[in-house]
């Protein structure tokens, strides 16, 4: 198993926002965080990369502890994170992003260069001299998940991919993130519940800091009780 999220509490000062939240993901597969906003789906995915620790329950990777531990630490242990303003350096090229974020890859691993970004996403390769704040939106969230990439990770956390862009460019994100998948597990932490279900396996449904239901995807997208009561859609 690749990752462990067992009954962890997360506060932000004295709100009390994940209350024993729990998931996994497999190898080989999207999971997706449901929920409307202030679910708490941004909350487990900087819980995971130790922006926000629990103060109680535990999170494991690939079988070791992690909870706790420096932001670094969980990066250099192979999770990567696209967070929701994308972070991107404005005042950087695309090539030039892509190259301060370079880490080694994991061994039997093939390594995410510049060269091999610009092989799966030629478009990176044509924007690779224009800087960072000249991207559109979509083109921002492309270098977004190339440059988590450079990190060379065994595991990735998307939040809200879908924010702000035109249906047309979501759907070409679509197909980025699930080629993806072979190599690497995705968590995927999205509002855009129709998006979220046509490319994930499983799926897991929050509310105010809990687990409301979770199951295949299928499961989610057939089962009208589920989907009034947690997905509004």
């Amino acid at each position: 198993m690749s990752l462990e999220v067992r009954d962890i509490h997360v506060y932000y000062g004295d709100s009390y926002i994940l209350q024993g939240m729990s998931l996994e993901v497999q190898e080989k597969e999207i999971v997706c965080l449901l929920g409307r906003n202030g679910a708490g789906k941004t909350t487990t995915l900087r819980s995971i990369m130790g922006y926000a620790p629990p103060r109680r329950g535990e999170i494991r990777f690939h079988g070791r502890v992690i909870s706790g531990k420096p932001v670094h630490e969980i990066v250099r242990a192979g999770i990567g994170y696209v967070p929701e303003d994308r972070r991107i350096f404005a005042g950087l090229t695309v090539e030039e992003n892509l190259e301060v974020a370079m880490l080694p890859a994991r061994a039997g691993k093939r390594a995410w260069t510049p060269q091999r970004i610009f092989e799966e996403f030629p478009l990176l390769e044509r924007l690779r001299k224009k800087r960072g704040g000249e991207l559109s939106g979509g083109e921002q969230q492309l270098l977004a998940i190339a440059r988590a990439l450079m990190g060379n990770p065994v595991l990735l956390l998307l939040d809200e991919p879908c924010e702000g862009l035109a249906p047309v460019v979501v759907e070409f994100l679509g197909e980025i993130i699930l080629g993806l998948k072979r190599d690497t597990p995705i968590l995927l932490a999205e509002q855009n519940a129709r998006f979220a279900l046509s490319i994930a396996d499983r799926g897991y449904v929050i509310e105010k800091g809990r687990v409301q239901c979770h199951g295949p995807v299928e499961k989610l997208r057939e089962d009208k009780d589920i989907q009034q009561q947690c997905l509004a859609v």
